[in-house]
């Protein structure tokens, strides 16, 4: 019988103190528990929510939490829509929204420019590239293998019958996972406002350039020397647009003789 009682106390004694450990838990949570920010997920309703990783974390809902502690700029999210950002500047309290951009690809040579080989083999542009440097004689010209096409969360990219990629500007979050993955590195970023760009990246003479493709910038200045607001200036053989200049006349598009100024 005593072993009986002695054992019920034992276990009386250990569920008291469990009630009392688990109530000071209970109060030690109350009042120690970091609390989560309730802008947080304020924020990351706004963000895009494409989560990809463009911003240099995991997904949206990192950079959400990144922007309100402060360790993050909304300018380095390019996919969430300019309107949302203000929403987000105002609930933070201000921060650099940053210009809306877009994808392009600065070549238009494809079918244009000459091919060193014939090439059959999986079709993708890293693949190829392995093989001196890709099919296309010239040496920064897209190759049309679809890589970027493949990487582009929104379906903004495609290869047309002229056999370069090219980016539909609507549907294009300016992500940069296609500049990432392109083996030539032709891929760059421009003003959503912007109405031309180069779509050239050869640096070479123009001589040179010519006998590569039939599109290629030949460094004739004439673009520059036309612009009436004087928005663009030669640098390194090929022409550079000042788009805090440029106010879209086009008289560029019309002046370039190797038509390798396209409109956006």
């Amino acid at each position: 019988m005593e072993k009986i009682i002695a054992i019920l106390a034992s276990g009386g004694i250990m569920l008291a103190l469990a009630l009392v450990f688990g109530a000071l838990l209970v109060v030690c949570a109350h009042f120690f528990i970091a609390r989560r920010d309730e802008r947080i997920d304020r924020v990351e309703e706004l963000l895009a929510k494409s989560n990809c990783g463009g911003c240099g974390r995991a997904g949206c809902a990192q950079f959400a939490e990144a922007l309100v502690k402060g360790e993050a700029k909304l300018s380095d999210c390019r996919a969430t829509p300019q309107a949302n950002k203000e929403k987000i500047a105002a609930l933070l309290g201000g921060g650099e929204i940053g210009e809306e951009t877009v994808a392009v690809v600065h070549c238009s040579g494809g079918h244009a420019c000459y091919d060193k080989y014939d090439y059959r083999g999986y079709g993708d542009c890293a693949s190829c590239e392995l093989i001196a440097g890709g099919v296309k004689a010239c040496p920064v010209g897209c190759i049309g293998k679809k890589t970027c096409v493949g990487v582009c969360p929104t379906g903004a990219l495609s290869v047309g019958d002229g056999g370069y990629a090219q980016v539909e500007k609507e549907k294009c979050i300016s992500c940069g996972a296609c500049i990432a993955d392109c083996p030539k590195k032709i891929i760059g970023r421009i003003p959503k406002a912007a109405k031309v760009y180069i779509a050239c990246s050869n640096h070479g003479k123009g001589k040179e350039v010519a006998e590569l493709c039939g599109h290629g910038c030949i460094g004739c200045g004439l673009c520059a020397k036309n612009c009436p607001q004087g928005a663009i200036e030669m640098k390194d053989g090929l022409p550079a647009i000042d788009y805090s200049k440029c106010v879209g006349c086009r008289v560029c598009v019309q002046k370039c003789p190797r038509k390798c100024i396209k409109e956006h």
